[in-house]
């Protein structure tokens, strides 16, 4: 059975939560590139490491720095500012909640 567009946001966003919830303490943000091509956490340790790979094989610490769990924490907001809203896929979709149903297909593995 295919969840509505309110149960897929809900469940996105209990994911994600969780998922910050275990991680979170343990990871503070700020997240910081250094020179030994390692993302490093506000508690100096470690989140991605590419010191070992081929000079190149760096290329997604920018990426991977960005979704430190502030960012995570407002994506998880944001889904949940949309739990509860019922909506016509058939209907043409107001463009936020559009993203909001696309973003927790993603988190929860049901991308269309």
């Amino acid at each position: 059975m295919s969840r509505t567009s309110s149960e897929e946001i809900a469940a996105a966003h209990k994911k994600l939560t969780a998922a910050l919830d275990t991680a979170e303490p343990f990871i503070p943000a700020p997240w910081t590139i250094t020179t030994e091509r390692v993302i490093r956490a506000d508690n100096d340790d470690i989140v991605a490491d590419r010191s070992s790979e081929e000079p190149g094989d760096d290329a997604d610490l920018p990426y991977l720095a960005l979704w430190n769990p502030v960012v995570g924490r407002a994506l998880a907001q944001w889904l949940d500012s949309w739990s509860g809203v019922e909506f016509d896929e058939a209907a043409p979709l107001h463009e936020d909640l559009h993203y909001a149903l696309t973003v927790a297909r993603a988190i929860n593995g049901s991308a269309r």
